[in-house]
Order: structure tokens, then sequence, then C-alpha cells
């Protein structure tokens, strides 16, 4: 049985084929996650991730945005954008605490994305917590 941990790696990398350009990623979810073995209970958690993060990308991009020290949405790469806005979604929509969202997205981002990206991942996660 996956993890929530994994739910989640599978939920970055929907997130990353949509902010590719692959819109019709959201009609292969279900196939997707099934794939890697995503199933029940994480399916369930992973697809209420994808859905609520997609429904509400344009706020949570603003946060990402609003929070930022230097540059656009745009410089951040995909990878990385894929885990803040993950999150940020469950910061501010889930009920999990805090601490454990962002040590979540600071492990995930060693795994999956470029060497600084914990540091900054962790970094701007904690400006929106305390904001």
């Amino acid at each position: 049985m996956a993890t929530r941990t994994q739910a989640r790696e599978s939920v970055i990398g929907l997130l990353y084929a949509y902010d590719l350009g692959n819109d019709g990623i959201t009609k292969f979810v279900d196939e997707i996650l099934e794939e890697k073995k995503i199933r029940n209970n994480q399916k369930d958690f992973a697809l209420n991730l994808f859905n609520g993060t997609i429904k509400n990308l344009s706020q949570i991009d603003e946060n990402i945005v609003s929070n930022l020290n230097q540059g656009t949405l745009s410089d951040i790469g995909s990878v990385e954008k894929s885990i803040l806005r993950l999150a940020i979604y469950e910061i501010l929509f889930e009920s999990l605490p805090k601490a454990i969202i962002i040590n979540e997205a600071i492990e995930l981002s060693k795994r999956l994305a470029s060497d600084g990206a914990p540091k900054f991942i962790n970094g701007l996660l904690d400006k929106i917590v305390k904001a």
C-alpha cells in the first residue's frame, strides 16, 4: 500500500505535467495513480490534493509571487513550483500541521528537485506560514 509521501510524489508529477502545458493530464489522473499503485484512501488523498491544487492555482500562485524575495513565478523550476503549489495548497486548505507539510515538501524536494531547492522551499513556505 502506498504512503502519503508516495501519493504526494505522484501529485507532484501530475502538477509538473500540468505546469508544462499538459492540461489533458486531468483526464488520466486515475490511470496514472493506478499505475503508481496509489489506491483506496491514498488515491482519494492524492485526488483531493491534485484537484484542490488545480482548482486554487491562481490563489496559490499569488501566495508564491507575493512571498518571493526576487524573481517571478516563471523563474522557479517546474519541479520546485509543483512542490510549492502542493505544499501551499495543503497549508491553506488542509488541516494537517504546518510543520509536517513543510517537512514533507523539503524531503520531496531533496529527492526530486535541484540542490538549492530544499532551502528555497523551506524559506518560502516558512514565510507563507508566518504571514
